[in-house]
């Protein structure tokens, strides 16, 4: 993979397949995010968004471009509205250093570390859009998978062992220093695998700053984004990881910068796993297996995006600080399985 992006080449590409001149076409990186890029793409006539992967060393299915191009056609099949309509699909490298597909821009808010500005979310409209999430979560949980063809994009048979040796194997693979919290819960993890599996299609990275909100009324989400690991396997990992993300305000302060969960309002992550679970017909008995494979989970992936920090594949002054939610993920989880508590 490149570590160069050649714009001229892209905008040429850009102008054959999008009808317009080389010119009128402006491309812009968007910031935010730690692991796939995205570009902003105006022609005169549309804004659109162009994925690619990030330089440095590749992570699983993280990066399959064309995995992720296929993953929104098929929640379209399915009847879902609550993603981007696929546009294009580019697999040839030499064209922007990377396979690339462009989706539909949705214009909203996101959520990242503040409130933006100008948007009225309270006490109580943080408590509306948390169940608002959650409700969303439901939804993508219920999908149907087989005439949709989303059931080809995973293999629900022994999916929870798979993610816990996978998610072992890769962060024992990006370790750069000893961290023994995390060493004994990837032992824990395996050796309590729960018995019961579940299948439904899960996004598997589901937090606010994936979601596009309605400006208007940010309590209404319009779209959810960022796909590039969602699959089809067991939509309580998929909980779990959410738990992982979801701060509360007694969390430690490196914890609370993937979600503005932590603000007064939101619902607490006991009240999360209630509400899910009135909606969703499946046993909460073993959230705190779920709960803790999501922070380990977190950490594997904050340790892998600070290796490729380290090693000098990206300059981005973020990664240096994700070594500390590696860190404090590992102590987040020990505390979970001392306390029996989410």
């Amino acid at each position: 993979m490149s570590s160069t992006l050649n714009f001229d080449l892209l905008k040429e590409y850009l102008a054959t397949n999008l009808n317009c001149s080389i010119e009128q076409i402006q491309v812009n990186q968007l910031p935010g995010g730690y692991s796939n890029l995205s570009f902003l793409v105006q022609t005169p006539i549309e804004k659109l968004i162009l994925r690619r992967p990030p330089f440095g060393e590749k992570i699983a299915k993280a990066h399959d471009m064309g995995r992720e191009f296929a993953i929104l056609k098929g929640l379209k099949k399915a009847g879902y509205t609550k993603s981007p309509n696929p546009v294009l699909y580019c697999e040839e490298e030499a064209i922007f250093g990377a396979p690339f597909f462009l989706m539909e821009f949705v214009e909203g808010a996101i959520l990242r570390n503040q409130v933006p500005k100008g948007m009225a979310l309270d006490k109580k409209g943080f408590e509306k859009l948390s169940r608002s999430a959650v409700n969303c979560l439901v939804e993508l949980h219920q999908l149907e998978l087989k005439q949709s063809g989303l059931i080809q994009l995973g293999k629900p048979e022994g999916f929870t062992q798979r993610q816990v040796t996978g998610w072992v194997d890769r962060y024992f693979r990006a370790k750069t220093k000893d961290l023994p919290e995390l060493e004994n819960v990837a032992i824990w993890l395996q050796e309590n695998i729960p018995s019961t599996e579940y299948t439904a299609f899960i996004h598997n990275d589901f937090k606010y700053d994936n979601l596009v909100l309605d400006a208007d009324d940010p309590c209404s989400i319009r779209s959810v984004l960022d796909w590039e690991m969602s699959t089809i396997g067991n939509p309580l990992m998929d909980l779990g990881t959410s738990l992982a993300y979801w701060a509360e305000e007694k969390d430690p302060e490196i914890l609370k910068l993937f979600n503005l969960s932590h603000l007064p309002g939101n619902l607490s992550r006991e009240e999360l796993v209630d509400y899910y679970f009135s909606k969703a017909k499946r046993s909460k008995e073993e959230m705190i297996f779920y709960y803790v494979f999501g922070l380990f989970k977190v950490a594997a992936i904050a340790q892998q995006i600070f290796k490729r920090y380290s090693q000098g594949h990206s300059s981005d002054a973020r990664f240096a600080q994700l070594i500390y939610v590696v860190e404090a993920a590992g102590k987040k989880a020990i505390q979970t399985l001392q306390t029996n508590q989410i």
